[in-house]
């Protein structure tokens, strides 16, 4: 019962966004260029049989063999479709993504950030799911919650991370830090005190780069939201407000006091779970779907989630960020029917149960549950602070969501680096933002 009225916390979050037009929601093996198949040719072999390139950056995430076990498994239950994975880490994903949606040879089926749906749908990259799914007599009354362009549906969210914080148990015993923060205050005490333990410990870990912009959401606006503030006033623009204000001037605080893993300009979002994973930061904002990773590649680390800190004084509800592994299907694919069959598979109950299971993330089917609700402590801390909290990530569905994030990045970075002012930032944020709609 709680993970259906997670999920169903969920499609009103949705709900209510894309009827203002924004839309709430965005983060290995068979290596070959996203796309690589779909534009040279029809993927249909002399016996009739389809190859289906499913291009995601799920498989790394997953414990080892999670995701192709489910795709023979839909190969046993659809003969004639086989399914070539095509992994990458998220950065490299979303450039390959980026790069096929550009020149029309995206993988026939493509995992999708939320943040780059609008423009995929503008570039007519990908297919009008509403359209499919009515082809396919589909019944979407069982899917949590869609990611809409006009109307239309573009994404469907399969599974469902919230971004708590992190922190490294042991690193903030040393530093004496016995009550993991609440607030920022007791956030920026905490950071001081690991640094200061030294052995190239830091407080925080903050990715800035340019090239992959998720940070601005991830790790910066996510502050604002986990105090009930918003970049946006009546879906438009509004990044001088005193909640972004506050968050740009706290990261400087951050940032001043030298408390932020250095390499932030440049670091990605692998680069940060890396470091964090080999014990040296207290803190860091990340993806529930990184759990099994840091636990696999560090056994020993002892780590600890939480809500993310809010500003002193605020009393409601959090707002949880969250993101979506999504799927939707390249426009210019030949087999769009065979690809809604495995879109049509990773939705029903019972496998979208086993991929929110091993990935330890909400469903995107509503009847669907995890497994880690009743197994799994850390998760179910998860799952409490999902309920307690309200789902917020407001880039998902705006035009051009990943040049925000980077314009918002590049003076952020002459804020921290070149010491422009806060406010000159924001202004200048808010004029570039404010032409894009």
């Amino acid at each position: 019962m709680q993970a259906r009225r997670g999920a169903s916390r969920m499609v009103w979050a949705v709900a209510v966004t894309a009827t203002v037009g924004t839309l709430a929601a965005c983060g290995g093996g068979e290596g070959s260029p996203v796309g690589a198949g779909a534009g040279a040719d029809n993927g249909t072999a002399a016996d009739g049989s389809v190859t289906l390139e499913f291009s995601q950056w799920w498989e790394p995430e997953l414990p080892k063999n999670a995701l192709r076990g489910m795709m023979d498994d839909f190969e046993k239950a659809n003969p004639g479709i086989k399914v070539k994975l095509i992994s990458a880490p998220y950065a490299s994903i979303q450039q390959q993504t980026v790069a096929g949606a550009a020149s029309k040879t995206l993988a026939d089926v493509v995992g999708l950030d939320g943040a780059w749906v609008n423009d995929f749908a503008k570039q007519k990259a990908i297919a009008d799911l509403t359209t499919v799914m009515k082809d396919a007599a589909y019944d979407d009354s069982q899917l949590a919650s869609q990611i809409k362009v006009d109307n239309e549906t573009y994404m469907i969210p399969v599974v469902n991370f919230v971004y708590p914080m992190f922190s490294n148990t042991d690193l903030l015993g040393k530093a004496g830090v016995n009550t993991v923060p609440s607030t920022r205050s007791e956030f920026l005490d905490a950071a001081k005190k690991v640094t200061a333990t030294g052995d190239g410990a830091y407080g925080w870990i903050l990715p800035l780069a340019q090239d992959a912009p998720n940070g601005i959401q991830n790790d910066v606006m996510s502050w604002a939201w986990a105090s009930g503030g918003s970049m946006l006033k009546d879906g438009k623009p509004d990044v001088t407000n005193d909640a972004v204000k506050g968050v740009v001037d706290f990261v400087k605080q951050l940032w001043d006091a030298k408390v932020i893993a250095p390499g932030s300009l440049t670091m990605k979002e692998q680069d940060k779970v890396e470091q964090f994973t080999n014990g040296r930061i207290g803190m860091m904002i990340d993806s529930l779907a990184h759990i099994n990773l840091i636990r696999e590649n560090n056994p020993k680390l002892k780590f600890s989630i939480s809500a993310i800190p809010a500003e002193d004084g605020y009393t409601g509800k959090r707002g949880m960020p969250y993101a979506s592994w999504g799927i939707g299907i390249s426009d210019s694919s030949p087999h769009k029917a065979e690809a809604f069959k495995l879109v049509q598979y990773l939705m029903s109950k019972d496998v979208n149960s086993k991929l929110s299971s091993v990935a330890n993330a909400f469903p995107g089917n509503k009847e669907s549950v995890p497994d880690f609700v009743q197994s799994d402590e850390m998760f179910k801390t998860a799952f409490d602070i999902w309920n307690k909290g309200v789902p917020a990530n407001e880039f998902t569905g705006l035009p051009t969501a990943e040049d925000l994030m980077r314009t918002f990045d590049v003076q952020l970075q002459e804020t921290l680096a070149n010491g422009q002012p806060v406010d000159t930032m924001l202004s200048n944020v808010q004029s570039a933002w404010s032409s894009k709609f």
